[in-house]
């Protein structure tokens, strides 16, 4: 009984997730799951799935935010779309600007909350508004478009079918038979290697059902994506993003400090961990990522224009704490934030298509985030 309730504990957003796939296929008639509309879910919430990532690292550090990442998202396109459509700047000298730019303000943010201690909000409080004002002032309040053919292609192409399928993409289908047996791979080295160190380990029963679900999901998945265009090349920077920081949030000695700060600040200080860096390194990631979420946003609306980027950062911060982050701060994984930014996408997308007023749907989402914040709160509690 004891396991079946630490099971529902560490995967009730996933399973959350699978009721509320249910409830809109019910409502949609099914549409939701129509390859065009999986293939939506990708593009609308790409944006999400990147700079939610980023999120994660500044809210292990004890619950804190980064309030102006909409407006970096704007001020990076801003710059980038003024480059490329208005300066014939080459698209490379422009990407390479673009990422420099987000750099830089990580390093600004990051050093007045890192090294002078001005609290995190205040900080992307006044970046917000400051990104804001000058992407305005780049684009002179109008919206600059068309993008180049050859930016468009990086982001919102498709990855091209080698096996000359007619009515199925085999590539895709190829490629996510090769992730389900890497992802088997490594999940029988990490039992093994558990086990030669003498770590406890799960239920073998345990985890052939957590794999096998998986495997299905991510199956059926890409099965949707090969009956429309295959894998859309914003596919494959989320997935590489995702990859790398869940690598280094759980593998790297860098990664483990994020969650030592926001677990215990003090105790991380006396242990030797230089604090103020874990701080800055939080903030300068979420700047790059939102960097490439600027780059990733201009591609999909084929313009740079003064509202890009509005309550992105809304869209980060709920992603987050739905998929598991502590708003105390020390607990959170990459994996688990995805989960929290795809059940935010099924939510936008499957109440558009079932034509749900707009100012309906933030209710509903303002209350999945209350009601996820709930959740934290009360188990703390309970474990306290």
């Amino acid at each position: 009984m004891l396991k079946a309730k630490e099971i529902l504990k560490k995967y009730t957003m996933v399973f959350v997730l699978i009721l509320v796939i249910i409830m809109f296929t019910i409502g949609t008639g099914g549409k939701i799951l129509l390859p065009a509309n999986i293939n939506n879910l990708i593009a609308q919430n790409a944006y999400v799935f990147v700079l939610a990532t980023g999120m994660l690292l500044c809210i292990l550090t004890g619950g804190n935010i980064d309030l102006s990442v909409g407006s970096v998202v704007c001020f990076v396109g801003a710059i980038g779309g003024t480059l490329m459509s208005q300066k014939n700047v080459s698209i490379p000298v422009a990407i390479l600007v673009m990422i420099v730019v987000g750099i830089g303000i990580g390093i600004w943010q990051g050093f007045w909350i890192a090294y002078v201690k001005i609290p995190p909000f205040i900080v992307t409080l006044a970046g917000m508004l400051v990104f804001r004002g000058l992407s305005n002032v780049i684009l002179n309040g109008l919206t600059i478009s068309p993008m180049p053919d050859k930016y468009l292609a990086i982001f919102n192409s498709y990855v091209p079918d080698f096996f000359g399928g007619t009515n199925m993409n085999i590539t895709c289908m190829l490629a996510g038979v090769l992730a389900c047996v890497i992802f088997i791979a490594l999940q029988i080295k990490d039992r093994r290697n558990r086990a030669k160190n003498g770590y406890e380990l799960e239920r073998l029963s345990g985890v052939i059902v957590k794999t096998s679900v998986i495997c299905a999901a991510v199956l059926a998945f890409m099965y949707k994506l090969s009956l429309h265009k295959g894998i859309p090349y914003v596919l494959l920077w989320v997935v590489v993003i995702i990859l790398i920081y869940s690598y280094i949030t759980s593998k790297t000695t860098t990664g483990r400090y994020f969650y030592a700060v926001g677990g215990n600040e003090k105790a991380t200080k006396l242990s030797g961990i230089n604090t103020n860096k874990v701080y800055f390194l939080a903030y300068l990631n979420m700047a790059f990522l939102a960097a490439v979420a600027g780059m990733i946003t201009i591609a999909r609306l084929n313009s740079a224009n003064p509202t890009a980027g509005t309550n992105y950062e809304m869209d980060a911060i709920g992603s987050c704490f739905i998929g598991g982050a502590s708003a105390y701060g020390g607990i959170g994984t990459v994996p688990g934030v995805i989960v929290g930014a795809i059940l935010m996408g099924v939510i936008n997308l499957g109440m558009n298509i079932m034509g749900v007023d707009a100012n309906y749907q933030k209710v509903v989402k303002g209350l999945v985030l209350l009601a996820a914040v709930i959740f934290d709160v009360v188990s703390k509690k309970k474990q306290s």
